[in-house]
């Protein structure tokens, strides 16, 4: 209202928004509620806590340590409402659930390539990998053959489960899109 009196009388105003001079004038006059300053209290708290966790911690753990660590008693939507007024919030970390569960007691597979991911020809060296991606139905495993020489996918596969078919058919498919001498595709396991 105060930008409004520029304008406009303080009369005017208080005719069109149906309040009283004396009744703007008392509330113009007083100091801030003891809520609002019992909340700016415990934003400071709020805000040296945030900064200890060095801007990790969100409301869950601003509130359990505000209870715990500082004694206070407060609603968690009290302390999500003073966050979100002061533009903080916490880092969300979420756990990645990658395909690969290797089994610590089973031996490493062996590097039939040492490392050298170049082929002189087509057909000379084949490698895979498989991926997972979420969609709004849930979790899409693929499965994707490329030739290192053309660096082109030759075989790919989709599935909703993570099974070793899916390595099949992307290995299949490449097989049949092209052609290999026999013999040139070997597994060793």
């Amino acid at each position: 209202m105060e930008e409004e009196k520029a304008v406009y009388s303080v009369s005017r105003l208080c005719r069109v928004l149906r309040v009283s001079k004396s009744g703007y004038y008392a509330w113009r006059g007083r100091g801030p509620s003891h809520h609002q300053l019992e909340d700016e209290a415990l934003l400071t708290q709020i805000l040296a806590i945030h900064q200890a966790s060095r801007g990790t911690y969100g409301v869950p753990r601003v509130h359990q340590e505000l209870r715990r660590a500082h004694g206070v008693h407060c609603s968690p939507k009290r302390v999500w409402r003073l966050m979100r007024t002061a533009g903080i919030c916490g880092v969300s970390r979420r756990r990645s659930q990658g395909c690969t569960r290797r089994n610590p007691a089973d031996p490493l597979a062996p590097d039939l390539v040492q490392r050298q991911f170049t082929a002189e020809a087509p057909n000379r060296l084949w490698v895979a990998d498989i991926t997972q991606h979420q969609t709004g139905e849930g979790w899409l495993y693929t499965a994707a053959v490329v030739d290192v020489f053309s660096r082109m996918v030759i075989g790919w596969a989709m599935s909703e489960h993570l099974q070793m078919q899916i390595v099949l058919d992307a290995v299949n498919m490449a097989i049949r899109n092209r052609h290999p001498e026999p013999g040139r595709v070997k597994s060793e396991m």
